[in-house]
Formats: structure tokens, sequence, C-alpha cells
């Protein structure tokens, strides 16, 4: 399977993706990731985040680790596939704001 046919990708899914790029998490610190990342402006109820996850999981876009020394959390990993699929989101994301900005929709870069 190819990143892009996963595209394009629900806000959520990106985001949990972002998450976990920087290091290894549990449902509940990619949660507060997300949360602090985008200002409370997005927030992931544990159905949501553990329902993307279960479908994340099954794509190969992340993996779960065996327990890191806390029985009661599960960590996930992001797969070097979720990596390339985050980054085909991303270019996406930019495109689209690139196209929005020659229209006078999005501010431009100074």
């Amino acid at each position: 399977m190819i990143p892009e046919e996963l595209l394009p990708l629900s806000p959520q899914v990106f985001q949990i993706l972002v998450a976990l790029a920087g290091a290894d998490q549990h449902g509940y610190a990619i949660m507060q990731d997300v949360a602090a990342r985008s200002g409370g402006k997005i927030r992931l109820s544990p159905g949501t985040l553990y329902g993307c996850i279960h479908r994340m999981l099954e794509q190969g876009l992340v993996v779960e680790l065996d327990a890191q020394g806390d029985e009661r959390r599960r960590f996930y990993r992001l797969t070097p596939f979720g990596r390339k699929v985050a980054k085909a989101e991303a270019a996406r994301l930019a495109e689209s704001l690139e196209q929005a900005r020659i229209y006078g929709l999005a501010p431009r870069l100074s």
C-alpha cells in the first residue's frame, strides 16, 4: 500500500500521528499532547482516541509496545509506514493552504 491511498486523514488521526512522531506515548499522554499543541481546540475523547488507534493498528500506522514498567498503560509507536503517511498528509495540507493563499483565503507568510 502507498501512503497516498490513505489520504485524506481525519484531523484526529493526523494529530495522533504527529503526537507519536516525537516519542512513544500512552493514550492519555497522546490526548494531552494533542490538546496542548492545538491550544485546547482539539480534544480527543477516550472513545475517539482508541477507535482511531484500533484502525491505525490495522493499517500498520502504529504498533502497540510491551508494557514499559506500567501494566495499566498501553504505549504506541509510529511505524515507518505511519511516518510516511503523516508526511504525505502534511504535504497535502501544505498544498491546500498554498491554494488558499493564492485566492486570498489565508495570510501570506512574511
